[in-house]
Order: C-alpha cells, then structure tokens, then sequence
C-alpha cells in the first residue's frame, strides 16, 4: 500500500483519496484473473476460428455444444470480442451517421498489386499462453508478405495499435492500408494517423475475412507452427517464441507464391519476381 508522507506523518488511505479525488475502493482494487475455463473456452475458440474463419459465433457454439461445452451462443460472442476475433464496432453512443464517415470501401478487388508498399494489410489475433492470453498486432506488407513490424500486448486498448504504426510509417510509407471495421481501425485516431502520410484506407467488407486473406494465412501459419505447439508461461516467452517465428518468416522460410524467395528479400527488392503478385 502506498502512502503519501505529509511532513513526518503519513496521511491516511481516506485522506489520499480525498486530495486526489478518488474512490476509496478502487485503491484496494485488484483485477480478477479469468478462470482456468474461461481461458479454455477461449483457446478452443480460437483454434476452431483460425482453422475455419468464416465460421460465425452461433457456428462455433453449436460445435463446442457438440463437443460436450454447454456453452451459450451469446456467451461465444462476447468472447469472441474479448479476444479480438469478431470485430469489436464503436458502440451505440456513436449515430449511424457518424460511423459512416469511418467506414471506407474495399480497395482491392481486381487490385493488380505489384511492388511493395503499395498495399500493407493489419490486424490483430488472439494468442494464447498457458495461464492466459496476449493480443498481436501486425503490420504486413501485401505484396511481399514481410512483417513490417508487430507488437504483443495484454490489453485491446488502441495504443498498442498506433505505437506499432507510428514504427512502421517512420521507415516506409504505403500507398493504400487494409483493415477490417473493428473499432482500432475506425477510430479517429487511427485514421488521422494514415490522412497525415496521405495513406489511402481500404477496409473489408463486414463479415468477410478472405478480404484480408495475406495475413488471415499467416495467423494460420504462425497458430499451427508455433502458437500451438508451445505453451508459453509468461508475456515474455510468448514475445520471444513469436517474434522468433516471425524473424523465421521474414528471413528463412522460402515461400511458394515468392517464387521460393524470403519476404525480406522480396520487400527489400534483394529480387525481382517473375509476375505480379494478387
């Protein structure tokens, strides 16, 4: 407990609270931890979401029913938004109007993407660690399928968004952005954020994860070849296990559709590809 010496007298809990106009009790406030089940319902969640994205909550309920989880489908929704799987949208404060003017048409279709920084994708994804969970954010170039850059944290509050993207923009600026609608990505600071480097927003239709499908492929790749394969017990293990999955992606793993070239060395223009990529 924290006190507050005033001369060589320390002021009381009430005091404190009272100088710094605060509630007594949110002194004495500890966060609840989430449940060993409630963190094994989400893991399971999560592994039936990467595996079939465009499965919906009401879908995956009736699985996990299924499967011997009396679980309501109401209760998968609000789980599903907790870990960031179904996009969380501004809330009913905000008019329809006022929305819209968040919102942006999908850029890509019949797009021809043929260099990098032309089209970066971003998201966040669920992952799971032992005792709990943590929130990745990342930033991939479109054409080269390089990580850009990406951040871990334990929290959906919007910073850990715009930190990473203010990294990001420091070194290469792209043409166009695609996100989904949750509410990081239409959030005004957000979107200030990409209008200053005169970055054009793409966003995917509502419901429709194969708009997004580069980094929707590598949340797959990254969940079944390391996510899932380890069980990490801390926030730190689980930096250590992801980013080095992704310096292995960036830099080691000869990928197909890059003419068996590394991202880094595509989006790094070390090569040259043969064709344009989609």
């Amino acid at each position: 407990m924290l006190l507050v010496e005033y001369g060589n007298a320390e002021l009381s809990i009430q005091t404190q609270a009272d100088l710094l106009s605060l509630n007594r009790s949110s002194l004495y406030y500890k966060p609840v931890p989430p449940s060993p089940e409630e963190i094994r319902l989400k893991h399971r969640i999560d592994e039936l979401y990467t595996r079939h994205s465009f499965m919906g909550y009401r879908t995956i309920a009736a699985i996990m029913n299924r499967e011997g989880d009396a679980i309501h489908p109401n209760t998968v929704r609000r789980y599903m938004r907790e870990m960031g799987i179904m996009a969380i949208f501004p809330g009913p404060n905000l008019s329809k109007r006022d929305l819209q003017h968040r919102i942006y048409p999908y850029l890509l279709r019949k797009l021809s993407i043929t260099a990098p920084d032309q089209v970066w994708s971003v998201d966040i994804t669920y992952i799971r660690m032992k005792q709990g969970w943590m929130y990745l954010y990342a930033v991939m170039d479109w054409y080269s399928r390089f990580i850009v850059d990406w951040q871990l944290d334990q929290s959906l509050e919007i910073d850990f968004v715009l930190e990473t993207m203010k990294r990001a923009l420091a070194r290469r600026v792209p043409s166009i952005v695609n996100s989904d609608q949750g509410s990081h990505f239409t959030s005004p600071k957000y979107i200030d954020l990409l209008k200053e480097k005169e970055i054009r927003i793409s966003m995917d239709g509502k419901g429709r994860a194969t708009d997004n499908i580069v980094i929707e492929r590598f949340w797959r790749s990254l969940k079944y070849n390391e996510i899932y394969i380890n069980e990490y017990g801390s926030p730190r293990e689980t930096r250590q296990g992801v980013g080095g999955y992704i310096h292995l992606h960036n830099h080691y793993l000869p990928h197909q559709s890059l003419q068996n070239h590394t991202p880094a060395a595509v989006y790094n223009q070390e090569v040259m590809l043969l064709s344009t990529s989609d």
